[in-house]
């Protein structure tokens, strides 16, 4: 790799200051891009410190290829320090796990691995790299790459059952996923919900910009509460999931989230998301932006005249309830906190969201403190939006700094937790270093509140030993500045709008470090 860098000074190497790091980086690169990514880490206890960005970038889908270097072959048997078999470490979390064995093999294993990583559904692979490979020498021809090209409708039988089906329903809605952005739907997305005039909600996991959240038919994401859910989705007949795993759960609950009976059309290429948790009376396996355009004519023809006045009549009913109206409202009542002292958190989250550039990336883990985000937040475009999506913290920062390489001329924000900053507070220096155009809002409430939450609404308890950064409190503007990022703290809400939008307009490395009150 040393060497190759030499030869090509285009290429751009990017050092994180740990494992995890590394690969949670490369995640959010490939998030904000769309872009396959590669990235190397450090032997046996290496690939041990990624694991965790490994898994969220499972879930995600990313397209990466993660190399990790191994002990010569043959003295890995010898057991010697730093060693252990690496691809079965690596092959919960990937599509694809191998280890070169012979140096002629790299070109077909790197090719391999590319066109297993892109190919949907997308998602990372592995290589593990011994002593005795990287250090053979060998003529090579990498020859061509492949792209798998998996836009495709489904056959006209399937598309006419398919609309049929919707328009034979009374009370549709529609649940949007993450194959809205890997296909590039949004726009189609937009357009059928119109069509049909009938409400959207986002997955439970609302991790992307899964929907045009202005759109008039968009009422939102979907919570993680089971008896919530059930209740809001009971109103419905049916349910048209595009490209989702549309009730992902957090917390054990007797209740299921799906009212009894519920019929679920569903159309994805994610194949293990179809029908997964409940049946599915028409699952098609396919591209959710080419689905939606061969489907929408047919839906026309056989909607005849009255589909017109009827998404019209419905698009008129949402209008008093949709996103836009519950934004209106949450404002107001947030509003009302503008005066709080400690400075509350929803209000902060509504300074963030209210200074952010219009081109801004934001990249949440606010956890307790980004509750309302989504609700506050408008989607615009694919990749304007990235949150957490496998529950695992310290995800927030190196994700931010991976979007803002690969986004160099749009600003990007991240807004973390100081619970999930403590994880990953070392990206910092990678963004210092490279002297991204990134903003960090770290909300500091002391101590690990969500922990606090669910030991109070699940087990009735408040007594929290454990949870507080406290004797000594972590001063997160001091460990910035060591790292070489500019940083700030303020104390008081009134000054947050000018600090915010100054900070977001500087294109340059900072942090704001913003002290909020941390009471249940």
């Amino acid at each position: 790799v040393m060497h190759a860098l030499q030869e090509h000074p285009d290429m751009q190497y990017v050092m994180a200051m740990q494992e995890s790091l590394v690969v949670a980086m490369a995640d959010g690169f490939g998030r904000a891009s769309g872009q396959l990514t590669a990235c190397n880490v450090h032997v046996a206890p290496g690939l041990g410190n990624a694991m965790g960005a490994l898994y969220n970038a499972k879930f995600t889908g990313t397209p990466m290829i993660l190399t990790a270097g191994q002990q010569e072959q043959g003295h890995g048997l010898m057991e010697p320090l730093l060693y252990a078999p690496l691809p079965r470490l690596a092959e919960p979390l990937v599509k694809w796990s191998v280890e070169v064995t012979r140096l002629e093999d790299l070109p077909l294993i790197v090719r391999r691995a590319a066109k297993i990583a892109m190919a949907p559904p997308t998602g990372p692979v592995f290589i593990s790299l011994p002593g005795d490979i990287l250090n053979a020498e060998a003529a090579m021809d990498l020859a061509r790459s492949t792209r798998v090209d998996a836009r495709a409708a489904p056959a006209s039988e399937a598309l006419q059952a398919f609309a049929r089906r919707i328009l034979a329903a009374h009370r549709p809605a529609i649940i949007v996923g993450d194959e809205i952005v890997k296909s590039d739907a949004l726009s189609q997305a937009a357009e059928f919900a119109s069509l049909l005039g009938i409400p959207v909600y986002q997955q439970s996991v609302p991790y992307g910009a899964h929907f045009l959240s202005e759109h008039p038919c968009f009422m939102g994401a979907l919570t993680r509460t089971q008896k919530q859910v059930r209740d809001v989705l009971s109103a419905y007949d049916l349910l048209v999931v595009l490209g989702a795993d549309p009730l992902r759960m957090s917390v054990f609950s007797e209740i299921s989230p799906l009212p009894v009976g519920m019929p679920i059309v569903q159309v994805g290429l994610v194949e293990h998301d179809l029908a997964k948790n409940f049946p599915v009376e028409l699952a098609l396996l396919a591209d959710v932006r080419e689905t939606l355009r061969a489907l929408m004519p047919v839906l026309r023809e056989e909607g005849g005249a009255s589909l017109g006045p009827r998404a019209e009549q419905g698009r008129a009913a949402l209008a008093a309830v949709n996103w836009t109206a519950q934004r209106r409202k949450l404002v107001t009542d947030i509003s009302g906190k503008a005066k709080a002292a400690p400075i509350h958190p929803d209000w902060l989250a509504l300074q963030v969201v209210e200074a952010l550039p219009g081109d801004a990336i934001l990249v949440d883990e606010g956890l307790t403190s980004s509750r309302y985000i989504t609700a506050l937040h408008a989607h615009r475009d694919r990749y304007g939006y990235h949150a957490l999506a496998s529950g695992g913290i310290g995800w927030g920062l190196p994700a931010a700094v991976g979007a803002s390489l690969a986004n160099p001329d749009r600003p990007v924000v991240c807004y973390v937790g100081d619970g999930s900053a403590m994880y990953s507070i070392q990206s910092l220096w990678t963004a210092a270093h490279h002297k991204l155009p990134l903003t960090v809002v770290l909300i500091n409430n002391g101590g690990y509140r969500i922990i606090k939450q669910r030991l109070k609404s699940m087990m009735g308890g408040d007594h929290f030993i454990g949870m507080d950064f406290a004797e000594p409190a972590v001063d997160f503007t001091a460990m910035a500045r060591a790292l070489g990022v500019e940083a700030m703290r303020v104390t008081a809400g009134a000054d947050l709008p000018a600090v915010l939008a100054a900070g977001f307009r500087k294109p340059a490395p900072k942090l704001i470090e913003v002290m909020v009150d941390g009471a249940l």
